[in-house]
């Protein structure tokens, strides 16, 4: 019998760290060992039942239901995130995927849609669709993710549109720190989008 890679034990530890509902992909794991054998590890432990595999190359760590004997379902931020870190892109939740991240929502959306400095692409994960949108680097890469994800929410609703409520639950969220920070690296945003980071801020103040 052959001896165990030292490799397969290192990646089922890190593995088993994890909480339930993690996603990873091969690349999270190259401090270990080179991509071919990282993959042939997963593919083992995929095997064993341990983890599964969502999408080519995306694994997660499944909770098991004894009551319902079933697998939870993906979670669809988690693989998100996933693919970003494997492709080295940028993203941020957006449209209705934002509203309902900041709690602006409690719709749960059909489609899980994110902006990317990476290019235009769509994903099936079981019956749900994952949508990656690119926008430019500069609208992205140079922003913090709550900056982010704010001006997509705004967008989501449209010019005009935001209520006052939804002005304070946007502002809800946001500790004095972010609002610093919105303000600084949304200056150069579009102007009605600046303006109504103004009222969100202020109503944080308030």
């Amino acid at each position: 019998m052959s001896e165990r890679p030292k490799y397969q034990s290192q990646i089922e530890e890190r593995i088993a760290g994890y909480h339930y509902g993690a996603a990873f992909s091969a690349s999270d794991f190259l401090d270990i060992a080179e991509a071919n054998s990282v993959s042939q590890a997963l593919f083992r432990i995929e095997k064993n039942g341990e983890i599964r595999r969502v999408l080519n190359g995306i694994y997660d760590k499944p909770a098991y239901s004894e009551l319902i004997q079933e697998y939870s379902v993906p979670r669809i931020d988690k693989i998100a995130e996933a693919l970003a870190r494997r492709f080295n892109w940028n993203i941020a939740p957006a449209g209705e995927t934002a509203l309902n991240t900041l709690h602006i929502s409690t719709q749960v959306p059909n489609v899980w849609e994110y902006v990317s400095d990476g290019p235009y692409r769509n994903y099936m994960v079981g019956s749900t669709l994952l949508k990656f949108k690119h926008i430019m680097p500069r609208e992205i890469s140079g922003y913090s993710p709550i900056t982010v994800m704010i001006i997509q929410g705004i967008r989501a609703i449209g010019k005009g549109k935001l209520t006052q409520e939804q002005r304070d639950r946007f502002s809800s969220v946001l500790t004095a720190e972010n609002r610093e920070t919105l303000l600084i690296e949304t200056r150069i945003a579009s102007g009605w989008i600046y303006k109504e980071i103004k009222n969100i801020c202020e109503a944080t103040s308030a």
